[in-house]
C-alpha cells in the first residue's frame, strides 16, 4: 500500500509515517518544504507523481491565536489546501482521510459532542477546519474525517514538553482548569488511523484517548509521573485571556468507533506514561 502523508514534520504525521513504514507500507511523508498546499498545480504534481492508494491529510495551520489575524494564510492552508488534495484524490481514485479538530464545536455544556452534532466554531481556526470538512464531503463520495483533540507526540512541541521545560525553572504554575477534554497520544492515534484506512468503513469519527481532564489536571499528572515537584494553581479561562477563545468543553463521544468495530484508544493516563517512558529511553540511548 502506498500512503501519502501531509504534515510529516508535525507530531501526528511523523508517527503515521514511522508506524506505516514499520508495517511495511510504502510511505511518502511531505512537509511544507516538499509540498506547498496553497499552490494547486504543486499539489497536483506531487500527489500525481507518487500516485498513492491513500492520502492521510495531517497538515494544517494550527496557530489558533495567530489565525485570528492571519486569516488569509489560515484559509489558504486549511481550506484551499484541503480542496486541492480532495480534487486530486478524486481524480486518481485514492482513499482520503482528513484530520480535523474538536474546535469545530462551540465548546459549550458538559456533554461529549457526537459526530452528528451541528458544528459551531467559536474561532477562525475551527471555522476553517469545518469548511474543509464540508468541502471533502461535497467533493468525494467516500471519505474519512477524524476529529481529534489535545495532541501530544514525540516529534515537535506540545503541552507535555512545555510543562516539563517549565518544571526545570519553576516550582509553581497557573494552569486553566475550566477547559476539559481528552489528551491524545499520536502513537495510539496513528495506529488507529492506519487500521482505519485498510477498511471501507468511511465516515466521520471522533478519536482521542479515553477519559477526560482539565489542562490543570493534565499538568498535575505530567508532574506526578515525571516526579517533578511543581505546584499547580487552578485558574479560570478569564484569568488567562488569549486572542482566540478556547472551547471549555472539548469532550467528544467515541461511540461510533465501537459501532464500526474499531478499538478505543487507551486511557490518557496510560498513554502519558508510555509517552514519558519512551522519552526517557531515547534520552538514555542518546547519552
Amino acid at each position: 500500500m502506498k500512503i501519502l502523508v501531509t504534515g510529516y514534520t508535525g507530531q501526528l504525521g511523523y508517527d503515521v509515517v514511522r508506524i506505516g513504514e514499520s508495517r511495511g507500507y510504502q510511505m511518502f511523508g511531505v512537509g511544507s518544504k516538499e509540498l506547498d498546499l496553497t499552490v494547486e498545480s504543486e499539489v497536483e504534481r506531487v500527489v500525481s507523481s507518487f500516485n498513492p492508494d491513500v492520502i492521510i491529510h495531517c497538515a494544517a495551520y494550527t496557530a489558533v491565536d495567530k489565525a485570528e489575524e492571519e486569516k488569509d494564510i489560515c484559509w489558504d492552508v486549511n481550506v484551499n489546501g484541503t480542496k486541492y488534495l480532495a480534487n486530486i484524490a478524486k481524480e486518481i481514485g485514492c482513499k482520503f482521510l482528513f484530520v480535523s479538530t474538536d474546535y469545530v464545536f462551540n465548546g459549550e455544556g458538559e456533554t461529549p459532542f457526537k459526530e452528528e452534532d451541528l458544528p459551531s466554531p467559536i474561532g477562525y481556526y475551527g471555522h476553517t477546519k469545518f469548511e474543509a470538512e464540508s468541502i471533502i464531503q461535497q467533493t468525494l463520495s467516500e471519505w474519512f474525517i477524524c476529529r481529534i483533540s489535545w495532541v501530544f507526540g514525540e516529534n515537535g512541541n506540545n503541552f507535555v514538553k512545555s510543562m516539563l521545560r517549565l518544571a526545570e525553572t519553576r516550582d509553581e504554575l497557573n494552569i486553566v482548569h475550566d477547559q476539559v477534554g481528552s489528551p491524545t497520544y499520536t502513537y495510539d492515534l496513528a495506529n488507529l488511523l492506519l487500521n482505519m484506512i485498510k477498511t471501507d468503513k468511511y465516515g466521520l469519527y471522533h478519536i482521542s484517548n479515553e477519559g477526560f481532564c482539565s489542562w490543570a489536571e493534565f499538568a498535575e499528572e505530567i508532574f506526578r509521573v515525571a516526579n517533578k515537584n511543581v505546584n499547580v494553581n487552578r485558574i479560570t479561562s478569564a484569568e488567562y485571556p488569549t486572542p482566540a477563545a478556547r472551547p471549555k468543553n472539548s469532550r467528544m463521544s467515541k461511540d461510533k468507533l465501537v459501532l464500526n468495530g474499531f478499538d478505543r484508544l487507551p486511557n490518557w493516563k496510560s498513554a502519558l506514561k508510555h509517552y514519558l517512558a519512551v522519552g526517557e529511553e531515547e534520552e538514555t540511548i542518546q547519552r
